[in-house]
């Protein structure tokens, strides 16, 4: 099996390969994480995970496969990214409290010979959370570095999430199961 490099530096999918128990070296560089105007909210993550396999293409031997990934949520058709401050991941969850949003994750793995793109999209419902829940889990957890100001393995997931309709390790930041499947297809 060819070797693969994970383009990204988050802790949860990094734990989500060794779950899957895949071998993979971690090589990071910073990355823009802007997007086109006009690109269909399902293609911005897959844009944004593109970047950061290209950013690293030229740091990795040809034989070696790039996976690289980008989570975003969306609610009412509005792309939330990470929290800039306290305040910020207090109105976005005050936001996302008692409404159903999605989590779309892009991923991009590409080989010398193939590139294989897609993303994977996710319903989560959120109880009404009080404002003393929201700032207790902010300051506790501060999720600065998360798109949607919250990780669902964390606290806010336990207490605060209704349901789930889809592949929950999505929300966590990789649909595990869909890329160990296109992992394969692309290393034969």
């Amino acid at each position: 099996m060819k070797k693969i490099i994970l383009a990204s530096g988050s802790p949860r999918r990094k734990q989500l390969l060794e779950w899957a128990e895949i071998p993979f070296e971690i090589v990071v560089r910073e990355t823009d994480e802007t997007f086109p105007a006009g690109l269909k909210v399902e293609e911005v993550a897959i844009h944004i995970a593109r970047q950061k396999a290209t950013a690293i293409r030229s740091m990795v031997n040809n034989d070696s496969v790039i996976l690289a990934a980008d989570t975003i949520v969306v609610l009412n058709d509005r792309i939330i990214g990470k929290p800039k401050s306290r305040e910020d991941a207090i109105n976005i969850l005050s936001d996302l409290s008692g409404h159903q949003h999605r989590v779309i994750t892009g991923v991009v793995i590409v080989s010398d010979k193939k590139e294989i793109s897609f993303s994977d999209s996710t319903d989560v419902y959120f109880h009404e959370l009080k404002a003393e829940q929201i700032g207790f889990y902010v300051d506790k957890y501060k999720p600065y570095d998360k798109a949607g100001a919250y990780a669902i393995q964390e606290w806010i997931g336990v207490v605060g999430i209704q349901s789930v309709r889809g592949d929950f390790y999505n929300v966590m930041g990789l649909p595990v199961s869909r890329v160990v499947r296109e992992l394969k297809n692309i290393t034969g």
